[in-house]
């Protein structure tokens, strides 16, 4: 079993302890169990250095100079996606040969850490102004607010989604067993289109779109799901409905069915899911679905329907009691993508 630095150094002071009192390196290797050139070389470096603990090492002078670190760290500043290999190359152009895993190491020295970079949705200059604008507006809106807003999302999920990547422990040559695979289906094996709302007193109704949906499918989901919901969630008469900007929830005939049906909206800026906390639900809803192995699409329907009913209503609560923090987080990314 391998010594702690501690014991080690103990050992070796013994050593020169005994050597002292007059031992040879026979005697010593017997009584503390260590070979005999391990007791000579404690010896001789005690003789020359007059100390047993290890001493501070040159080692190979770095090729990486200060100067040319702070090179490093301005190409990947600059541009986050420059490969290691193409440091390499840039770092051959000066005439500096060095391994692409010493650059690797040498920026984590310095906090950079190679990551897969988050997917956010594409922001313009406009949607990003509309973000900022929307979130300052209502930072300060009373929590009741929040409470009596229908928050409205579609989402797909997949019958057998996207396996997330991961490792698994196995022995050689059985990368082709059953366990060790993970099977894939041509074309995700179908997936099912669906609509959900919920409110800070829990979840609403989740409705299967089947085939396309347009504007007249859409206004046909809202009619069925809306008030029904907004009844069973006990919102006040004061309720808002939350939608996106697709064009089916902003097309003329949508916005004067919804004037018609006395739908009051909250106005939204394009390209903010981050916005919308069903998105966390969406998230919990496809993680349970899918860890049921539905095997058909009638399977995958009737999951997410089963799930969508038994998300907590606390869930729910506690993802309106901290909305405020969502515009807070735009704001301070000055209408830019945020964690959420």
């Amino acid at each position: 079993m391998p010594r702690s630095k501690e014991i080690q150094e103990q050992m070796r002071t013994e050593a020169i302890e005994i050597y002292q009192s007059g031992k040879g390196y026979k005697a010593i290797s017997k009584a503390l169990g260590l070979q005999r050139t391990t007791v000579r070389a404690i010896i001789h470096k005690w003789q020359k250095h007059g100390t047993v603990v290890n001493l501070p090492r040159s080692g190979q002078p770095t090729k990486i100079t200060p100067r040319a670190q702070r090179r490093l760290i301005r190409e990947v500043t600059k541009d986050p996606r420059t490969t290691s290999k193409e440091l390499q190359a840039s770092f051959a152009s000066v005439k500096v040969s060095v391994h692409d895993s010493t650059i690797r190491k040498r920026l984590a020295k310095n906090g950079l850490h190679g990551r897969f970079p988050r997917c956010k949705p594409l922001l313009s200059k406009k949607n990003i102004r509309a973000r900022l604008n929307c979130a300052k507006k209502h930072l300060n809106d009373c929590q009741d607010f929040w409470e009596n807003t229908s928050w409205t999302d579609e989402t797909k999920v997949e019958l057998f989604g996207r396996q997330m990547s991961r490792y698994i422990w196995r022995k050689r040559n059985t990368a082709f067993q059953k366990k060790n695979i993970i099977p894939t289906v041509k074309y995700g094996g179908g997936s099912v289109m669906v609509w959900g709302c919920f409110a800070a007193s829990g979840p609403g109704r989740l409705a299967v779109i089947d085939g396309t949906m347009n504007s007249t499918v859409y206004q046909k989901i809202l009619k069925e799901n809306v008030r029904p919901s907004v009844r069973q969630l006990k919102l006040k008469r004061s309720w808002v409905l939350q939608q996106d900007n697709d064009p089916k929830h902003t097309s003329k005939s949508t916005s004067e069915w919804l004037k018609k049906n006395k739908m009051k909206t909250f106005e939204w800026p394009s390209q903010s899911p981050d916005l919308n906390p069903i998105e966390m639900l969406w998230h919990d809803l496809i993680k349970v679905v899918h860890a049921r192995k539905p095997s058909n699409k009638a399977e995958l329907q009737q999951f997410c329907k089963d799930e969508w009913a038994k998300i907590p209503p606390e869930r729910c609560k506690r993802l309106i009691a901290s909305y405020r923090k969502h515009l807070i987080a735009v704001i301070a990314a000055k209408g830019g993508p945020t964690s959420y």
